[in-house]
């Protein structure tokens, strides 16, 4: 099963509370979060892994 992770923005300006990034098979074992950017705010600094 390809990975599943919650991910939420902790810039305080940002509107959004959490999303969920899906990766397909061909992913990277070294990507990481601090490779992504918020879908809202634009922000790639602030965003945070939710573990469960």
């Amino acid at each position: 099963m390809p990975k599943t992770e919650e991910i939420r923005c902790l810039n305080p300006d940002c509107e959004l509370d959490m999303f969920e990034n899906h990766y397909t098979y061909d992913v990277p074992e070294d990507l990481s979060v601090t490779d992504l950017q918020c879908p809202y705010c634009g922000e790639t600094d602030t965003l945070e892994r939710i573990e469960l």
